[in-house]
């Protein structure tokens, strides 16, 4: 059996190396996060990494990609739960906003789109493809609203376009702990862009 057989035979499950990478971001930050110090965590040496990922680039990329497909699963019963497009909405946005400063989804995030101009086509695709998702279950909830009259009428793409550029906005102010701006205040703010946006939700206050 050749080396890379047994590299192959013996190596942890794709998703724990990443679900470790994750781990790590989350419990130490970003910049503990080497291949030598992961490869501590799941038994491989950092050259068997590098033979699976090839960069740490692509380690962060796919680690990014695992966990965007979590949220996507999590953004998908929340969006199709029988329950009012605005109430449905108010879910996507709390669950677009970091938790609070060096939330480790955001911290990644942040950290990939640092290394973008630097990154392949395929790198940038694969991040546009993210991107894609949330933008478009974003766009098809708004259209939703609006054809069941719940929303004012307004073009969906283009305010999920304008939406999620204020939730990147609001998030990067978050994940980087800027003074004066928390979770909290922040999904204030969107409430308040959304009701004079689309329109107050049915069980507002009077």
């Amino acid at each position: 059996m050749t080396g890379a057989a047994r590299t192959r035979r013996n190596a942890p499950p794709r998703e724990k190396v990443l679900a470790a990478a994750m781990e790590m971001i989350a419990e130490r930050g970003l910049e503990k996060l080497t291949m030598a110090a992961l490869g501590r965590a799941v038994g491989m040496s950092s050259g068997h990494l590098l033979y699976y990922f090839r960069s740490k680039d692509e380690l962060l990329l796919q680690t990014l990609e695992w966990s965007e497909s979590r949220l996507g699963a999590e953004r998908g019963r929340l969006l199709t739960r029988g329950a009012p497009a605005r109430e449905r909405l108010d879910a996507y946005v709390g669950l677009y906003v970091p938790d609070g400063h060096r939330d480790p989804h955001w911290t990644l995030w942040l950290e990939v789109w640092n290394r973008s101009p630097a990154a392949g086509e395929d790198a940038r695709d694969r991040q546009a493809a993210i991107e894609g998702a949330w933008h478009r279950d974003l766009a098809a909830l708004v259209a939703e609203g609006v054809s069941r009259g719940e929303f004012r009428p307004v073009d969906a793409d283009r305010f999920a376009a304008r939406l999620r550029a204020l939730l990147d906005g609001f998030s990067i102010h978050v994940a980087i702990g800027l003074r004066g701006t928390d979770r909290e205040q922040v999904l204030r703010h969107v409430r308040e862009f959304l009701d004079d946006s689309l329109g107050r939700p049915e069980h507002a206050d009077t």
